[in-house]
């Protein structure tokens, strides 16, 4: 006899039981309709890719994190690390059939060999949307009004915080560092993970103590604005004012934030959006506006969703430069925060409706009496073995495991004979129904 194999599984990986993963089904529907709502549409691309296509543009740190090997046929390949890259894959390979601007969600798995924590896996989902082909400040935008309404959607109250790449490269030629910009942005990105002291040490490594200092002072303009006590309005034109001030003056990309303030506070989400410098994205694609977004009641797990504008990220597969900007919802840190903060709820099952099976012969018409339940809206499962007249209660305690809240008990024609309804809350009969009583109880509760 062959050895018993260990169930087990990989570090970073999970496995989802019925309770949570329609918890997290119901998150995304709610997240998908938002983006519905404002004429998105999905589209898939495969979890493998040719190596080369993925570490096109994201290099250091991204290739110590993709799983990467030679497939069957020898060929160099890796699974996504993030839905963008593809993406932008995508839009070469098929932009003859897009019409644009093109806007699109994409809800799928990606896989990081990085290390773990809490709300943070090695296989996790990303949800992703995009708006390609414009260069507007309007399309940078509705992604901002987007990120909102979505988050609302599934329950979270957030603060975007937002940020210009562009701005903080003409920072840096100030500085005459501006060809460390890669380094330099990334460092700046691990701020919140390693702290101000250590951030510093590094930045005086690339570029000296003095410009280090003056890039933390640059960086921390947001957050002396709001240690001073300003809010709204007048914290984000402050910030503004001294990140242009220490740019070299009014520019393009100063002028764009503008603009945006401007559109957040004529669609009313101005309060609902930071101006936050030591905001840069780890990732070198982002050239125009980045953000990230943090849960208002629990910011210490990190942002919950972030994005920017990649107006060259098409570049390296296509001859048409084509621009875009997009952002993308960590599903699995947002459940996890939302658990925290108890906005997530479990249920073992979708029935609403358990029905019993007093005689085994009888199956197809129970089921035919499932089916009238379901065309009126409601889900209903059927029970498949037989239980005996006075054994019903084991069959409510089944019913209350997947989580029904109702078992229905036929009579000798299921069809025919008055149904009796047992509400499992209240452990109490209800006798002598028809069906359209019976769904007329279990849509409106048992006291109409």
């Amino acid at each position: 006899m062959a050895s018993r194999i260990e169930p087990k599984i990989l570090k970073g990986f999970r496995d989802f039981l019925p309770a949570a993963e329609i918890a997290r089904r119901e998150l995304v529907e709610k997240i998908e309709g938002s983006f519905r709502s404002y004429g998105f549409v999905p589209i898939d691309t495969p979890a493998l890719e040719y190596a080369e296509i993925l570490l096109g543009k994201g290099g250091g740190e991204t290739e110590k994190q993709i799983y990467r090997f030679r497939d069957n046929g020898g060929r160099d390949v890796a699974l996504r690390f993030d839905l963008t890259v593809p993406f932008a894959r995508f839009v070469a390979l098929h932009q003859g059939e897009l019409p644009f601007p093109f806007k699109r969600y994409h809800i799928a798995k990606v896989w990081r060999g990085e290390n773990t924590q809490r709300g943070r896996y090695r296989e996790f989902t990303q949800c992703d949307f995009d708006i390609v082909g414009n260069e507007s400040p309007a399309a940078d935008f509705e992604i901002l009004l987007m990120m909102r309404d979505a988050l609302a959607a599934a329950g979270a109250e957030v603060t975007i915080h937002l940020n210009h790449r562009g701005l903080f490269n003409r920072f840096l030629s100030v500085l005459e560092i501006r060809e460390k910009s890669v380094d330099v942005l990334r460092t700046v990105d691990k701020l919140a993970k390693i702290g101000g002291d250590e951030t510093l040490a590094l930045l005086a490594e690339l570029a000296g103590a003095e410009k280090a200092r003056m890039t933390l002072e640059y960086i921390g303009a947001g957050n002396r604005v709001r240690e001073e006590g300003k809010t709204g309005a007048e914290a984000f034109d402050e910030t503004l004012a001294l990140m242009t001030g220490l740019s070299g003056g009014a520019s393009a990309e100063s002028e764009r934030l503008a603009l945006l303030h401007r559109f957040m506070t004529d669609a009313g989400m101005a309060d609902s959006v930071i101006l936050d410098p030591s905001i840069t994205r780890g990732l070198d694609y982002y050239t125009g506006v980045v953000f990230e977004t943090f849960l208002d009641a629990l910011p210490e797990i990190g942002s919950v969703c972030s994005g920017g504008r990649y107006d060259d990220l098409t570049g390296l597969y296509s001859g048409r430069q084509i621009t875009g900007v997009g952002s993308s919802i960590g599903i699995d840190r947002l459940v996890a925060g939302l658990e925290s903060l108890g906005g997530i709820r479990e249920r073992p099952g979708f029935a609403e409706l358990a029905v019993i099976c007093p005689v085994e012969e009888q199956g197809g018409l129970y089921q035919a009496l499932a089916r009238s339940f379901r065309e009126r809206g409601i889900s209903c499962e059927v029970f498949f073995e037989a239980v005996p007249e006075g054994k019903f209660p084991r069959q409510y305690m089944l019913a209350e495991k997947k989580g029904a809240r109702w078992c229905l008990v036929p009579g000798g024609d299921p069809l025919k004979d008055p149904l009796t309804l047992r509400d499992l809350s209240s452990h109490r009969n209800i006798e002598g129904l028809s069906v359209e009583d019976a769904a007329a109880l279990i849509r409106n509760g048992p006291d109409t």
